[in-house]
């Protein structure tokens, strides 16, 4: 039985249960991720006890697979995100994301890396590294608490599923900048401190990048947008051919060009599908493009948390000490709820929504490739790549499983609080109605 039987045979597998299982679990505490994992998890325990030959999994010696595979996974996600999102784009209406990006986010980074500083005793280049990798929070493994499929009512998501998948969509291309510190700072001081490279920094891998990212993503997005509903030649108009697939060439259009012109491409991806989104809001090809891509990052998600599962099987976490994990608990339990409710505080929201808004900070498939993509750039001193790999996989591991458990109790809970508001509010109106009438 050779290698690529294997590939076959698991993908294959792998296909099947990701259209089985999401309506196998639905109703029970547990989330789709955490059986993918699981399921890596138990298959590579396997040859403990029968005479198989699984694939070893390394994410250090073959660093390249997995940054590569994790990118395709991320930016397939972020273009679902920006397609599911109703609402239309506004510095009031999307108040929350940027609360979650401008205040929670700094705000994660920087007490990640001081925990990674004091705890670990890591140089603050790794530190900052750590911080900046663990800080966005995941759009491939938060399905459960994202908004839905595209419908025709611009205002029917709750801020919850709304600020999540927002900020989700923006805060993975946020992030690079941040790990582009870490690597400028490594190759300025190494173990030390420099402020050398902070003006380039600055210039180049926050304002350029940022700037182009943007800019590609809305350019490429209105050009799309005004080809699938109002090009004058019928064949350029995609939208009445319902053809799903279009939402890949949108990905990965938008992302190569922007990388081309060496701009942020995750932050392209989302502004352009956020710009596809509005050309024609309330289009059914949307739904069409949204349930495609969806499909397929779901193949996708399949594919890395069972490698994910097996590299924990395969002895990935070896490396790792109790500081390190204390570092991710901290991050998942007290870091991040924290700043995501300092992020909040006279947002107008109740304090439940501020609550799973800030505790719902997903860890996921970002953070492997940040961290594949960083060490592949820069030489980090003070900490070796393995062990950075038990402490970043320790915490999406535990982020699975406490916010896999958590999501379908908490979330069902919170939909039947907006169901009583729902039906307090007709109540009310009705009440007006009536009065109104009756003098």
């Amino acid at each position: 039985m050779t290698l690529i039987d294997w590939i076959f045979a698991l993908f294959g597998l792998g296909a099947l249960l990701a259209a089985v299982l999401p309506r196998a679990v639905a109703r029970l505490p547990l989330s789709l991720p955490m059986v993918f994992l699981g399921g890596g998890l138990l298959l590579y325990l396997l040859p403990y006890v029968l005479p198989l030959s699984l694939p070893a999994l390394d994410p250090v010696a073959h660093r390249g697979w997995v940054e590569h595979t994790a990118e395709i996974c991320v930016i397939i996600s972020l273009m679902g995100a920006g397609l599911a999102i109703n609402r239309p784009f506004g510095l009031r209406t999307w108040a929350v994301t940027w609360r979650l990006l401008g205040i929670t986010m700094p705000l994660t980074i920087g007490a990640v890396a001081l925990a990674g500083w004091l705890l670990l005793g890591w140089p603050p280049a790794v530190a900052l590294l750590v911080g900046a990798v663990l800080a966005p929070t995941d759009p491939v493994l938060a399905a459960e608490v994202r908004v839905g499929e595209p419908t025709d009512a611009e205002h029917d998501e709750d801020e919850v599923r709304f600020g999540l998948t927002s900020e989700a969509g923006l805060n993975d291309g946020l992030a690079f900048p941040f790990v582009g510190a870490a690597i400028a700072l490594a190759a300025a001081a190494g173990t030390g401190w420099s402020a050398d490279w902070i003006g380039h920094w600055v210039l180049v891998d926050v304002l350029y990048k940022c700037a182009v990212g943007v800019v590609c993503g809305l350019a490429v997005g209105r050009l799309l947008g005004w080809m699938f509903f109002r090009a004058a030649f019928k064949a350029l108009r995609l939208s009445e051919h319902k053809e799903g697939f279009v939402a890949l060439g949108a990905t990965f259009l938008s992302y190569g060009v922007t990388e081309i012109l060496h701009g942020y491409g995750f932050l392209a991806v989302f502004v352009t599908a956020c710009a596809i989104r509005a050309a024609e809001r309330a289009h059914g090809y949307h739904k069409v493009l949204h349930d495609f891509i969806e499909q397929v990052e779901r193949l996708f998600t399949v594919i890395l948390l069972f490698l994910l599962g097996g590299f924990v099987a395969l002895g990935g976490l070896a490396p790792l000490t109790w500081q390190g994990a204390a570092t991710g608990l901290l991050l998942l339990l007290v870091i991040r709820p924290a700043a995501g409710w300092l992020g909040q505080l006279r947002d107008g929201s109740c304090a439940r929504e501020r609550g799973l808004t800030a505790f719902f900070g997903i860890r996921g498939i970002g953070s492997l490739f940040y961290l594949a993509y960083a060490l592949g750039e820069g030489e980090f001193g003070g900490a070796t790549a393995r062990e950075l790999w038990a402490v970043v996989t320790f915490t999406i591991v535990t982020s699975v499983v406490v916010h896999g458990i958590s999501v379908t109790p908490l979330i069902t809970r919170f939909d039947r609080l907006l169901r009583h508001r729902a039906r307090s509010a007709a109540g009310a109106a009705h009440s007006v109605r009536s009065s109104s009438r009756d003098h």
